[in-house]
């Protein structure tokens, strides 16, 4: 019998991740439940081998709607963080004590911000912005001269010092695509083991080190209650002048008004995909400043992780049905607390 698979993903989720030869497989695979409200998400759950999830979605698998789910084993969600899905410590053990999968397109997603965080790291650590921004006035070609704004600190990536605050899935997918670069990486992650560090060559530092030794930064640290407001101004304070920092990960990791303070001194140059708040208000003294880059949190966006984000649902899916399919993307829910 083919596995009932309660979908609450909207049409639009279903056709940025899947590619329409992946979701006609799936529905030939399984039986596919739709549900238009959530009073009747509820009640086809009950019957629902699986679910599919995504952005958007704003359906909460409680302790009880988990426990009225007999035949429930999987929940697929077909986006990032599964934690607003799971709010309830009992839920979460429920899960863990049936052995119900959850599976997270989170790894899949990381190869876009990875990639992302390339093209960010060189436009800051160059300084593109401002030098475009003070184009069209300056309207001088050529090779800078010595004492020309904006200060540079002479590497740009090829043989730079990268600090990479969080050993995130992103930043492992980060880390080989810096290798060409002839990058020496450093990094700080209070849950990585210098063994662990040595595994992945990259050199395990304190935060303050991390800052006071690099040429660039990239944050990549998920937004936790002990990661809210990180990296603050004694941080930023110990940049080299000339350094770029990028945050890929979430806007309240960094101080918004230390950061400020900083970027408006002009001397460092930073690329956020994620502020905080999120977006930020239309008067925000961070528009107005060109050593400032800033996009709206879409780092993850792209066929090419997003199309795999898909196929993993798929594969889980299968996989639920006794088919022998590699399984990437579950979510460790014994390692809860520290998850993004």
């Amino acid at each position: 019998m083919k596995p009932r698979i309660l979908n609450l993903c909207s049409p639009w989720q279903i056709a940025t991740v899947f590619q329409p030869e992946v979701w006609a497989e799936l529905c030939e695979f399984c039986t596919v439940v739709n549900a238009e409200v959530e009073e009747d998400a509820v009640k086809q759950l009950v019957s629902c081998d699986g679910a599919l999830t995504g952005w958007g979605s704003s359906f909460v698998f409680t302790s009880s709607r988990i426990a009225n789910s007999p035949r429930l084993r999987l929940i697929a969600h077909t986006a990032g963080s599964v934690k607003g899905l799971l709010p309830e410590a009992a839920a979460r053990s429920e899960l863990q004590s049936r052995c119900v999968m959850v599976y997270s397109g989170s790894t899949s997603i990381a190869i876009n911000v990875a990639e992302s965080t390339i093209g960010y790291l060189i436009l800051a650590i160059r300084r593109w912005p401002e030098l475009a921004h003070a184009y069209p006035s300056q309207r001088k070609p050529g090779i800078a001269m010595p004492g020309d704004n904006p200060v540079r600190n002479g590497r740009f990536l090829t043989g730079a010092t990268i600090g990479l605050v969080g050993l995130s899935t992103v930043a492992l997918l980060t880390i080989p695509l810096l290798r060409p670069f002839g990058c020496h990486i450093l990094a700080y992650d209070p849950y990585v083991s210098e063994s662990e560090a040595q595994n992945l060559g990259v050199e395990l530092m304190g935060l303050d080190d991390l800052f006071s030794h690099s040429d660039a930064i990239s944050i990549h640290a998920p937004e936790l209650p002990q990661t809210r407001g990180l990296i603050g101004k004694h941080q930023l304070k110990l940049l080299r002048d000339g350094a770029a920092l990028v945050n890929t990960s979430r806007g309240s990791v960094l101080d918004s008004e230390a950061l400020l303070a900083e970027v408006i001194t002009g001397r460092i140059s930073v690329a956020l995909d994620v502020t905080d708040p999120e977006p930020l208000p239309a008067d925000s003294p961070f528009w107005g400043l060109p050593n400032v880059f800033i996009t709206p949190h879409t780092a993850a966006m792209g066929h090419g992780g997003l199309f795999q984000v898909g196929a993993g649902a798929l594969a889980a899916i299968q996989h639920l049905a006794g088919e022998t399919t590699p399984l990437v993307g579950i979510v460790p829910l014994e390692r809860w607390e520290i998850i993004a």
